[in-house]
């Protein structure tokens, strides 16, 4: 693997920002910041060897903190939703900002996205490490974590994420890449393709009630490969409730290492396979990500889908889903992989 690295431009607190460039030896290349661990970009080489980036991102510094999103970014302590911003953990109720219609979304209002982190080059790695103080954001516990980006030269991008409590606390990092295929327009017409034959049904405010549906015959079924936008704009209540896709999809594989999803862009001959150690997946279809100046140009609405690798959302109110807590002095390990391949 070789890397270069850049200054990318100082935040709003006068912090420096680099980016790390890793390449392999195919032509493909990741660009990530220190700022949030952001994948800024990710270039493949399409069917025809021209070089495509496949993720949403932004140009500079001020962008990636002001605009909402999370482009790119390390989402934590616990990625995605928890109900009314509390919980409670060994007899204590804790509080957290309430962010998202009443609920607490992606780390807070401060979260893991918004911080810098150290980094350095440890063999074929590009190795971040960052520290959460005890009550930062209402979660206890100083928490200390690692991530670690590898690109190999089978096309895989691995990141792997690792982490220590010295309290019980809530621990669920994800990554928010926004990917299309093509490298601009809609993704409507890209295939997807989900391993998974259950799905958690969402209130009006996206966060699951605790029912699981099956996705057997219903707008969800991803099972054989399908255009995204086939069934978008069903009647059906669960898609009209989140103007689209914005659900966690239960993966049928429960062994440690499994696929994902396959999403193909019959254009670019690009085809991009997720595989992860999580039980989850949120399939999130961009459906309120507003007009915006992105780094080649406008995006917006569906011009791109997420694939969070999860814990279930909200999983410290339902017993019945797998646990976000991670035990004092435990280390949390898990990793999450994109691999792409051409026509």
């Amino acid at each position: 693997m070789k890397y270069e690295t850049s200054h990318f431009g100082v935040t709003k607190a006068g912090e420096p920002v680099t980016a790390y460039t890793l390449k392999n030896s195919n032509g493909m290349s990741v660009t990530i910041l220190d700022y949030g661990c952001t994948i800024q970009s990710l270039i493949v080489p399409d069917k025809w060897t021209k070089p495509i980036d496949v993720v949403l991102g932004y140009k500079t510094v001020e962008e990636y903190e002001y605009n909402t999103g999370f482009l790119g970014a390390f989402i934590g302590r616990v990625g995605n939703r928890i109900g009314k911003g509390t919980f409670d953990l060994n007899g204590k109720t804790y509080h957290l900002v309430q962010n998202d219609n009443g609920n607490h979304l992606h780390g807070g209002t401060v979260g893991f996205d918004k911080k810098i982190y150290k980094a350095r080059v440890v063999g074929d790695e590009l190795v971040f490490t960052g520290f959460s103080p005890d009550g930062e954001e209402g979660y206890p516990g100083n928490l200390h974590m690692t991530i670690r980006y590898r690109l190999g030269d089978d096309d895989t991008l691995r990141i792997m994420y690792s982490a220590v409590s010295d309290k019980d606390t809530l621990f669920n990092p994800t990554n928010h890449s926004y990917f299309n295929l093509a490298g601009s327009g809609t993704v409507l017409e890209h295939e997807l393709q989900i391993f998974a034959r259950q799905f958690c049904v969402n209130d009006n405010n996206c966060l699951p009630t605790g029912e699981l549906m099956n996705t057997e015959g219903s707008p969800f079924d991803f099972n054989q490969p399908k255009k995204i936008g086939t069934d978008i704009t069903h009647a059906d209540a669960q898609l009209r409730a989140g103007s689209g896709y914005d659900h966690n999809f239960c993966l049928s594989d429960t062994s440690e290492w499994k696929r994902v999803a396959k999403l193909s862009c019959k254009d670019t001959g690009i085809s991009m396979w997720c595989s992860t150690t999580l039980p989850g997946v949120q399939f999130y279809s961009a459906n309120h990500l507003t007009e915006r100046d992105g780094k080649y140009g406008k995006m917006g609405r569906r011009d791109a889908i997420c694939l969070e690798t999860q814990v279930w959302p909200d999983a410290i109110h339902h017993p019945d889903f797998p646990s976000p807590v991670l035990k004092a002095g435990e280390v949390y390990l898990s990793q999450t992989a994109y691999h792409f391949e051409r026509e």
